[in-house]
């Protein structure tokens, strides 16, 4: 196989302009938290590189990884991503098929053993030799092993490949797993959500073409410039939550006005994920905007963590230090904190009272 064109050769060619790429650099630089000054070294980095070996292996999903991308509007940064990778194989979309399809696969992986990327969608089944799922007659277990020996890195896309997501889920009787629990030697970077949001995959794209090595991680192998911070801290409800106002059904006057979903089972507390920033469908909105709570679908066991319309659990009543609301259970220790931080306040105002009578 010859080596791919440069980005640059692949842009030209398109007749994108300088211009136009520059801004996607200057987006890509945003959306990863850079300073304004990195779309320069994005650009100059990104127009030297060789467009890299992709290969996607979709295992035990819904294919809603591989829409997330497919249904996004053009002209996006979506769409420009791709153009700097060589999807060399994906069989949901390559045209080709059968033996053909599996050739391509092997030849990458031969051509640039060592250099290409590798990405997962989907869980993988191990139970009963992992029969429950498979390619061309090889199980997805065989697969993903062979294809990791000579990836660079690998990204699980979903929270299927990420965590083992609902192919998991209680019986998971297929014993559905993540890639990070039968990968132990390759770095694996997690994009988790039910599906992904196509900017944050790109975004870890066009990270690890610039730098050639993957972005800052957080304790779920999640990059942080996307997960590091909850829905709830950046959710336009949140004044709502702040002030007490709840919606109590999904037709009622709180939800008509925007209160805040909490009460109806709203997840965004607990939840790490831009949704409330990069939104989806180019910008357009995310789920609580569209007037449902949050489901939690980025964190791990979303879907056995109880009912998606049951309040967030309240912190208990002895709850009186830090050392404390930390023994809480994840679900809880937001709204803990919340509650302890009012309960601080009110007790300094009730010193501050009965000191200003004593000196009086």
């Amino acid at each position: 196989m010859a080596d791919h064109d440069s980005l640059e050769h692949r842009l030209a060619e398109q007749g994108i302009s300088r211009r136009a790429f520059l801004k996607f650099c200057a987006a890509m630089a945003s959306l990863m938290a850079l300073p304004p000054g990195s779309a320069v070294a994005i650009a100059a980095a990104l127009a030297k590189a060789k467009r890299p070996s992709v290969i996607w292996l979709s295992f035990q999903e819904c294919t809603g990884c591989t829409e997330s991308l497919t249904r996004s509007h053009s002209p996006t940064l979506e769409s420009l991503i791709f153009d700097m990778i060589s999807l060399d194989y994906h069989h949901t979309l390559q045209a080709a098929s059968g033996f053909a399809a599996e050739k391509s696969r092997d030849d990458a992986m031969q051509a640039y053993y060592g250099k290409y990327l590798l990405l997962v969608d989907g869980s993988i089944p191990t139970k009963d030799g992992g029969v429950y799922s498979t390619i061309a007659g090889r199980s997805n277990l065989d697969l993903l092993h062979e294809a990791a020996k000579g990836a660079a890195a690998i990204v699980a896309v979903g929270t299927c490949a990420a965590f083992g997501g609902i192919p998991m889920a209680k019986p998971n009787p297929t014993g559905a797993v993540a890639v990070s629990d039968l990968i132990k030697d390759k770095p694996i970077i997690n994009i988790s959500g039910c599906p992904p949001i196509p900017a944050v995959i790109t975004g870890v794209l066009a990270h690890y073409l610039t730098f050639g090595e993957l972005p800052a991680l957080d304790e779920l192998g999640r990059p942080k410039a996307f997960y590091g911070e909850t829905i709830h801290d950046h959710c336009y409800r949140r004044p709502f939550y702040d002030q007490g106002k709840f919606a109590k059904t999904f037709d009622d006057e709180g939800a008509r006005n925007g209160w805040c979903l909490y009460e109806l089972g709203c997840k965004g507390p607990t939840t790490h994920n831009a949704c409330a920033t990069t939104k989806w469908n180019g910008g357009a909105g995310f789920p609580i905007e569209a007037g449902h709570g949050c489901l939690g679908c980025s964190e791990p066991n979303f879907w056995d963590a109880g009912s998606f319309y049951a309040p967030l659990p309240a912190p208990s009543a002895d709850v009186t230090t830090i050392a404390e609301v930390a023994a809480v259970t994840g679900a809880a220790a937001a709204v803990a904190l919340s509650a302890l931080d009012r309960a601080k306040k009110k007790r300094a105002q009730q010193a501050h009272e009965k000191l200003t009578v004593k000196d009086l």
